[in-house]
C-alpha cells in the first residue's frame, strides 16, 4: 500500500508559481462599426483568438473551422503517448497539419475542433457494440453544434475515416446548407507483405476454435495485419465505402478516396481541399449546391458499381435527409443496383481480393465513373467541390497525367493493370461480377431484408446465378450464444442460423461480423445461411442477410421463429430477387402463405429480449430513429415527427 506522500512527491520548482503575464501585444483590428454593432461574442473571440497566440495584425482573414476524428497521442517523433482507437484516427492529426497550414498561406485563420470515434473492430462482440451504430447521431449532433459554436466561420473542412466517424461526418457537413464544406477522407492502411488483412485476421478466434489455425499462426498473422500506423481498414468496408460515397456526392476533391495513409499523395490531398473550400468561399458555393437529389443518386450509384457495404444504406438516406434532399427508398435502391454493373473487384467481394490501395492506384471514384458515363447512369451536370461539374472533372481525369502516372505506380509495384481492378462492364461481365445488394422479402422479413448477393460464394449459385438454401433453423437470440455455438462445433455443413432479437431495440442494431467473418473464413462456412435483424460489417461476405424487418423485438415474425423449423432461402443474384420463408417443417411442409397464418399466430420467443447491459442512452437512441422511420428511413432524428408523437402521448396521458 502506498503512502499519500509517496503518491504526491513533486519536484521544488513546481511551486515557482506565476500570477501575471504581459498578455499579447499588439492591437485588435477593431473598427467604429464593429464595436457599436457586432455582437460580443465576436469582439471577444478575437481577444481569445491572440490569446492563444495568433497575430493580432493577421485576424481579418477567411476563418476555416477544422473538425476532425482524430485520436490517441503522439510525440514529436510519431511515437505513441497514449493509443487511439483504432489507425483509422492515429494520422489524422497530419491531415489537419497540412490543411491548415494551406489555408494559412491563403491568409486565412484555420480553426480546429474534435470528435473522436469508436472502432467497429475493437467492439466486435463485446458490449461496446450496443453504442456502434448510435453513436453516429450523436457525433454528428455534436458536429453541428461545433459548427454553430464558432458563428465567424466562414468555411468547413471534415476530416475522418472510419465506420461511424467518415458517416456522421457526412451528415453533419450535409446538413450545412448555406456553409462552403470539403471532406477530407483519412484513407486506408497498406496490407502486409506477407499476412492477412484486418478483416480475416478477426477471424483467428474461430479457426483456431475449429483446428483450422495453430496458436502460434495467430499470433503471427495478429502482429502483422495492421501494416501502417494510419488509415482505415484495407477492405471495401464500411471505412472505405464512405470515403468512395463522400467523393461520389462531390464532396470531396477527385481521387481523395482510399489514398494510402501518410504517404505524400495523401497530404497533398489535405492541402488541395484546403484550396478548394477557399475558392468555394469565394464563389459563394455552399453545401446545398453540392448535395442535391442528382449527386445522391450518383452516389448509391457508385456504391453499386463498387459493391459497398450495406452499412450505406443506412448512412446515404440519413445524408440525404440532413441534406434537405429526398430519402432513397428500397424501391430506388433496387433500381440503382438492378441498373449499374458491379466493376470493382476487391477485398471483400473479389473475385481477386485487392485490397484498397490497388483500387486507388487504378482509379479509384474517376476511373469507375468514366465507365458509368459511358453508360449514361451519371448525372453529369451536378456541381462539386472543385467549382466545376463532375463532367468537368472527369473530362480533366480522363487526359489527367495523375490517372497515367497512378496506373503505372500499380504496375510497377504490384505488376497489376489498372484493369484487373477497376473493369469495363464488358470485362466485369466476363469475370462474373453480379450487382451488389438484393433485398429479400417473405413471411420472415414482409418489411424487407438485405444480402450483399455480389459476395455470395460463386460455387454455391446455380447456372441462373442463383442461390437456393432449403433447411431446419438452428435459433439463437443473441450473438454470443451464436458464436460459441459455431466455436463450439454445434454449426454444421448446410445449417440456417436464425440469430434474432439483435435490432435496434435489442442491441443498437449491433454488427454481428463475428459470425459472418466466421463463416467465411471456416471451411464449411459457404454452406451456411444467416439470417438476422442484426446488420452486417462492410467486409462481410456470404449468405449473410440481415437487417430484417420488422426486428424480433418490434413484435417481427423472426422472433418467432423456432429451431427445427422449415426455413426457404431463395436468391437471385441477376435479377436481384430474394424470398425469406417459414415453410413449416421437414414432416409437414407447408406454403408460404400457410406460413405466415401460422407465424402470426404463434408468440415472440420468450427468450428475446433487450440485451440487460444495453445503455438507456442506446434504449433512447432506438425509440427515437423507431418514431422517425426506422432503419429503412436511415434511423435519423425526425424532429417535427418526435415532437408530434410527444405531443399525442402528452394528451394521451392527460385523458387517461
Amino acid at each position: 500500500m502506498h503512502s499519500l506522500d509517496n503518491l504526491m512527491q513533486a519536484p521544488a520548482k513546481i511551486y515557482e508559481i506565476k500570477t501575471k503575464a504581459p498578455g499579447p501585444q499588439g492591437k485588435l483590428p477593431l473598427t467604429d462599426k464593429m464595436l457599436r454593432h457586432s455582437p460580443s461574442g465576436n469582439l471577444f473571440g478575437l481577444s481569445q483568438n491572440v490569446g492563444m497566440g495568433w497575430k493580432a495584425n493577421a485576424l481579418d482573414g477567411k476563418q476555416v473551422l477544422l473538425l476532425s476524428t482524430q485520436g490517441g497521442l503522439k510525440d514529436e517523433d510519431g511515437n505513441p503517448i497514449a493509443l487511439g482507437y483504432h489507425t483509422g484516427h492515429w494520422e489524422v492529426d497530419i491531415l489537419m497539419k497540412e490543411a491548415a497550414n494551406e489555408i494559412s498561406t491563403h491568409h486565412g485563420i484555420p480553426f480546429a475542433a474534435y470528435v473522436s470515434d469508436p472502432c467497429d473492430g475493437r467492439s466486435q462482440g463485446t458490449t461496446g457494440m450496443f453504442d456502434s451504430f448510435p453513436y453516429r447521431n450523436d457525433a454528428a449532433m455534436v458536429y453541428r453544434r461545433l459548427i454553430r459554436s464558432l458563428p465567424t466561420r466562414d468555411a468547413v473542412i471534415g476530416i475522418a475515416t472510419c465506420d461511424k466517424g467518415l458517416p456522421a461526418m457526412l451528415i453533419a457537413l450535409a446538413s450545412m446548407h448555406d456553409l462552403p464544406t470539403v471532406v477530407i477522407p483519412g484513407g486506408v492502411t497498406l496490407p502486409p507483405y506477407y499476412g492477412e488483412d484486418a478483416g480475416k485476421v478477426q477471424t483467428i478466434g474461430a479457426r483456431y476454435s475449429n483446428d483450422e489455425l495453430s496458436l502460434e499462426e495467430a499470433a503471427e498473422l495478429g502482429c502483422r495485419a495492421c501494416a501502417t500506423p494510419g488509415g482505415g481498414c484495407q477492405f471495401l468496408g464500411t471505412a472505405a465505402t464512405a470515403q468512395v460515397v463522400g467523393e461520389a456526392l462531390g464532396l470531396s476533391v477527385p481521387h481523395a478516396a482510399l489514398a494510402p495513409s501518410g504517404q505524400d499523395v495523401w497530404k497533398e490531398m489535405a492541402r488541395q481541399s484546403s484550396r478548394a473550400v477557399i475558392e468555394m468561399e469565394n464563389a459563394n458555393i455552399t453545401t446545398k449546391d453540392i448535395v442535391t437529389n442528382a449527386s445522391i443518386r450518383n452516389a448509391m450509384i457508385i456504391h453499386a458499381a463498387f459493391g459497398g457495404s450495406t452499412n450505406l444504406l443506412l448512412h446515404i438516406p440519413a445524408i440525404a435527409h440532413a441534406a434537405g434532399c429526398d430519402t432513397p427508398t428500397v424501391e430506388d435502391w433496387k433500381e440503382v443496383n438492378r441498373l449499374t454493373p458491379r466493376l470493382v473487384s476487391v477485398l471483400p467481394n473479389g473475385p481477386d481480393h485487392h485490397p484498397t490501395i490497388r483500387a486507388y492506384l487504378a482509379g479509384g471514384v474517376p476511373e469507375v465513373m468514366l465507365h458509368l458515363r459511358k453508360l449514361g447512369l451519371l448525372d453529369e451536370s451536378v456541381l462539386t467541390v472543385t467549382g466545376k461539374t463532375l463532367k468537368e472533372n472527369l473530362d480533366w481525369w480522363e487526359q489527367s497525367e495523375r490517372r497515367q502516372k497512378m496506373k503505372d505506380r500499380l504496375k510497377e509495384a504490384d505488376n497489376l493493370d489498372a484493369d484487373q481492378v477497376i473493369m469495363s462492364p464488358e470485362q466485369a461481365q466476363e469475370r462474373g461480377l453480379t450487382p451488389t445488394i438484393t433485398f429479400p422479402t417473405g413471411n420472415i422479413a414482409p418489411e424487407g431484408s438485405i444480402i450483399k448477393s455480389t459476395s455470395i460464394d460463386p460455387s454455391r449459385l446455380d447456372e441462373n446465378g442463383i442461390y437456393y438454401h432449403k433447411s431446419e433453423a438452428k435459433v439463437f437470440t443473441s450473438e454470443s450464444e451464436a458464436i460459441q455455438a459455431i466455436k463450439s462445433g454445434v454449426i454444421k455443413k448446410g445449417d440456417i442460423m436464425v440469430v434474432s432479437g439483435c435490432g435496434p431495440l435489442g442491441t443498437g442494431m449491433e454488427e454481428t461480423y463475428q459470425l459472418t467473418s466466421a463463416l467465411k473464413h471456416l471451411s464449411y462456412g459457404k454452406y451456411v445461411t444467416l439470417i438476422t435483424d442484426a446488420r452486417f460489417s462492410g467486409v462481410s461476405t456470404g449468405a449473410c442477410v440481415g437487417h430484417i424487418g420488422p426486428e424480433g423485438l418490434a413484435g417481427g415474425p423472426i422472433g418467432k421463429v423456432q429451431s427445427g423449423d422449415l426455413i426457404e432461402v431463395s436468391i437471385d443474384t441477376i435479377n436481384l430477387e430474394g424470398k425469406l420463408n417459414f415453410v413449416g417443417t421437414t414432416e409437414n411442409e407447408i406454403s408460404p402463405e400457410e406460413g405466415s397464418s401460422v407465424l402470426e399466430q404463434r408468440r415472440q420467443s420468450e427468450q428475446i429480449q433487450s440485451h440487460p447491459e444495453l445503455p438507456d442512452d442506446t434504449r433512447l437512441w432506438a425509440a427515437l430513429q423507431t418514431v422517425s422511420g426506422g432503419i429503412w428511413k436511415g434511423s435519423v432524428y425526425d424532429v417535427d415527427r418526435i415532437i408530434e408523437v410527444l405531443e399525442a402521448g402528452e394528451k394521451a396521458l392527460k385523458n387517461e
